[in-house]
């Protein structure tokens, strides 16, 4: 009987996620696997981490998509500069500077 009752909460659960929100997270999770290494050349953990998550919350679909491309490759210059381009937007820099965080240098 509790089986059958645990039924209904994982089919409302399977509803919540949409394939579109998958495809994000999944896209983002592999933009941060690129960014993440850029900024710790520069900037030590914690922050590196910090500011990896004002880059990837101010990256449009496309930036994110952008960097993605580069999963499992040595970021190159053009990686560099789509980063950088994102780290100069006011609202990443209000994130980072929210956080206490020193200025990201790439």
């Amino acid at each position: 009987m509790i089986r059958f009752a645990a039924i209904p909460i994982l089919t409302a659960a399977l509803a919540a996620c949409s394939p579109a929100q998958i495809g994000t997270d999944v896209t983002r999770r592999a933009a941060r696997t690129v960014v993440l290494p850029v900024v710790s050349a520069n900037t030590p953990e914690p922050a590196a981490s910090l500011a990896t998550d004002c880059i990837l919350a101010n990256a449009s679909n496309r930036e994110l998509n952008m960097l993605a491309r580069d999963m499992g490759t040595r970021a190159g210059t053009l990686t560099e500069q789509n980063i950088r381009t994102i780290l100069a937007k006011p609202a990443t820099q209000s994130c980072i500077a929210g956080k206490g965080l020193a200025p990201v240098v790439i």
